[in-house]
């Protein structure tokens, strides 16, 4: 019942109800795994992966029928900019989704005030940030939190670029494979900022708004990068699935993929360079 809040005409006519609807699916997925999981001796200690799992669970059907509509639009329109115009709507779309997925479970990690159902997402930005005092970091974030941040330089940029590169291409693949299962790696990301947004924040509810800036700067290029691949994977899926390989549409779906892949590559670049020399300046 829940997975079919996200109406796909309605994110096209109004995109900013999915922000609240990833608001929806973050909550409901935290709030389960809290109260079910918590106390079991094993999936407790797994409760991170668990509550991404359940938003990707709520957010797959939806989204998936999104792609599907979005593939269709390449019968009735020939024009490669006009139809790559179109799929901007959907990724605009799709920016909200991530932004309430963001919001959610960073005010959830405040609220509830225990690191348990983030301790992957923890490691996770320990691994990036503290990779020389790993255990160290980790150890003091799920104790307690202070600010700290991404430490970043030019130097920095041909590693920041590469990496979040390997999470298109990975991006790309799950979609071309899963169809919208892109939104696994999307969903975890948004899981892993919001940890490091309350870290940044102290922990205080009434910082979180800068915090999301400080992290948006050059999240928003990025994460609509990863939303791009996810897009042209999963409409090179859908026309591999229905067997248009044999027809010359296929040709030009693949054309307009790709270029939807060289649009996101164009945006890491983007982000890439506003994570090294903007964001380090203004906060």
């Amino acid at each position: 019942m829940l997975e079919m809040l996200l109406n796909p005409r309605s994110s096209e006519r109004h995109p900013w109800e999915l922000f609240f609807i990833g608001i929806v699916y973050a909550s409901v997925s935290i709030l389960l795994v809290t109260w079910v999981f918590a106390n079991d001796a094993v999936l407790s200690k797994y409760s991170g992966i668990l509550i991404v799992t359940f938003t990707v669970m709520l957010s797959m059907p939806s989204l998936y029928s999104i792609i599907k509509r979005e593939e269709q639009k390449e019968e009735r329109i020939s024009d490669s900019y006009r139809l790559i115009k179109e799929h901007g709507h959907i990724i605009y779309s799709f920016l909200w989704l991530f932004v309430g997925l963001l919001v959610a479970f960073s005010f959830w990690y405040i609220v509830l005030g225990s690191t348990d159902n983030y301790k992957a997402q923890i490691e996770t930005y320990c691994a990036i940030n503290s990779p020389n005092s790993y255990e160290t970091c980790v150890m003091e974030y799920t104790i307690q939190t202070k600010t700290t941040g991404f430490v970043t330089g030019a130097n920095m940029l041909g590693g920041i670029f590469a990496n979040n590169l390997y999470v298109l291409i990975f991006t790309i693949f799950f979609s071309l494979i899963f169809g919208a299962g892109g939104i696994f790696i999307l969903a975890w990301n948004a899981s892993v900022i919001s940890g490091a947004m309350v870290i940044f924040a102290k922990s205080n509810i009434y910082a979180l708004p800068l915090s999301l800036a400080r992290y948006m700067i050059h999240g928003l290029p990025e994460i609509a990068a990863y939303f791009t691949g996810t897009l042209a994977g999963g409409i090179i899926g859908l026309s591999i699935m229905r067997k248009e390989f044999k027809t010359d549409k296929f040709w030009s779906i693949m054309h307009d993929s790709l270029m939807l892949i060289i649009i996101s590559i164009g945006l890491l670049v983007f982000a890439a360079i506003i994570e090294v020399f903007v964001t380090p300046v203004l906060f």
